[in-house]
């Protein structure tokens, strides 16, 4: 396999025709060497019900102490762990749970950081808090971590957002603290940037696709 190496600059992307997208970008960290996947693993999101892994990317600022911090955020089972259609409804079941026992606040708020990534404390906490405790509470459901994507996104007004993507065998879906709904990705208008790496979730892939 030849991995290949662009630059941000030179990188024309589909998502170049959205100024508001491009400035996410950049306002995220893109502004770094972009090392392409391996064909197989860049079009796993072909047919539109997966996103597509594009690119092997650094993860968000504010996520690079994670892995350390919480293991078992970047674990992987090892095994090929299936998450049903059946098996929606206790995960709906915990996005609404979470949903309802978090209150929403700002890192800037609670601790005076632009962007900190952590479990929410005190019964509070931001957007990727609220992901965070998802997937730490599937997984005691018995989820493979795999299947449970931390991601960011723009949403529909274009702010930054993080969600997570739980990979079904039939297609990704999103839980989100703004929507008690559990969603196909297609369905939420979000811009979606970069995930962990499904199959390694202790890496981040590029995404920069628009539902």
């Amino acid at each position: 396999m030849t991995d290949f190496v662009i630059r941000l600059s030179a990188y024309r992307h589909p998502l170049s025709k959205f100024p508001r997208i491009a400035a996410g970008l950049f306002a995220i960290g893109l502004g770094l060497s972009l090392a392409v996947l391996p064909a197989t693993e860049a079009h796993a999101g072909d047919g539109n019900s997966f996103l597509p892994a594009r690119m092997a990317i650094a993860a968000p600022t504010g996520a690079r102490g994670l892995c350390g911090k919480y293991r078992w955020a970047c674990s992987h089972s090892g095994t090929s762990s299936k998450v049903s259609q059946g098996d929606l409804r206790k995960v709906d079941q915990i996005n609404r749970r979470v949903n309802r026992q978090i209150r929403e606040v700002t890192d800037q708020s609670q601790y005076r950081k632009a962007d900190y990534w952590t479990l929410p404390q005190s019964s509070r906490g931001d957007c990727e808090d609220f992901a965070l405790l998802k997937k730490k509470e599937l997984m005691r459901a018995g989820f493979a971590p795999q299947n449970l994507l931390l991601t960011t996104v723009l949403d529909r007004q274009g702010r930054s957002h993080a969600v997570l993507v739980v990979r079904t065998t039939a297609g990704d879906y999103v839980l989100d603290n703004l929507n008690d709904k559990v969603k196909p990705w297609k369905a939420t208008r979000y811009t979606f940037l970069r995930m962990q790496n499904p199959r390694n979730p202790g890496a981040w892939v590029g995404v920069l696709t628009k539902a």
